[in-house]
């Protein structure tokens, strides 16, 4: 039998600017943004160009609000709503932690639609350029919340070469769900985008890759959902199964949807030239 790991006595603080305390979780948010924005104005060069690069800039405000706040509201609502309805001021403590990437996709998606609108931009083709780097986001914030010994996984057999235990997570070894998280929702699911993206019949099939984004992080989620620990004030819902997983029901649902519609709608265009 082998001997689980230890979690390193990480500093949940990556370091100081002044009195400023820059935390891991918030690193991750601005590399990722740093990283995704040059990505982001390459895949929107590729044929058929729908935005500006000026446009893709303009858009990483619009982006940044959809996620902090879409993020934020996704998890009082969807994790802990009765808790916030009785202290509602505890909403704004984000430093405490607590962010959904359901919500954070919803707020994500308000934002493209408005900006979209707003510079009378085709929806589905400038989400199409947008949601590729998204992943990038996805595996830098498992990796910080790995850092912060939080969203630890199940009970794991100490004969895995990798159960771990977390110093919050009792004596017990666990599943470290944050890193399987991280390689399929992050790495995994961005090498599936990217390669997508650089196909010319996907890119011309407006919507096809905001549905391949949706659906393959549904999947990716839900499966990682089998190792991860549910949150303690939700448990596990009917079946099983886990608030995560209901979630990513009808994001599957819709990212299957935006496939169909993609691949008809080229279909009909090209029936009628």
């Amino acid at each position: 039998m082998s001997h689980p790991l230890i979690f390193p006595d990480f500093d949940p603080v990556a370091f100081h600017v002044g009195p400023l305390a820059v935390r891991w979780y918030a690193l991750a948010y601005m590399v990722s943004f740093i990283i995704a924005l040059p990505i982001a104005k390459r895949l929107n060069r590729l044929a058929p160009e729908v935005a500006t690069k000026e446009q893709v800039d303009d858009f990483l405000f619009y982006a940044i609000l959809g996620v902090l706040l879409g993020g934020r509201l996704g998890y009082v609502l969807f994790y802990r709503p009765m808790d916030y309805l009785s202290h509602p001021l505890e909403i704004f403590k984000t430093w405490d932690g607590g962010m959904s990437f359901h919500g954070g996709a919803l707020g994500v998606i308000l934002a493209l639609a408005y900006f979209s609108w707003k510079n009378r931009l085709s929806f589905l083709a400038f989400a199409d350029r947008i949601v590729p780097v998204v992943p990038i986001g996805l595996g830098l914030g498992r990796c910080a919340n790995f850092v912060n010994g939080e969203l630890w996984g199940r009970p794991a057999s100490p004969d895995l070469p990798w159960a771990m235990i977390f110093p919050t997570g009792g004596p017990i070894p666990r599943h470290p769900s944050e890193l399987y998280e991280a390689l399929t929702e992050g790495v995994l699911l961005l090498c599936v985008m990217l390669f997508a993206a650089s196909r010319p019949a996907a890119r011309e099939r407006f919507g096809f890759l905001s549905g391949l984004f949706l659906f393959g992080y549904a999947c990716a989620r839900s499966f990682c959902e089998f190792f991860r620990q549910p949150d303690a004030n939700i448990g596990f819902l009917s079946g099983g199964t886990t608030m995560g997983q209901l979630l990513c029901i009808p994001m599957a649902l819709a990212g299957m949807g935006l496939m169909v519609y993609a691949m008809r709608r080229l279909a009909q265009v090209s029936a009628h030239v």
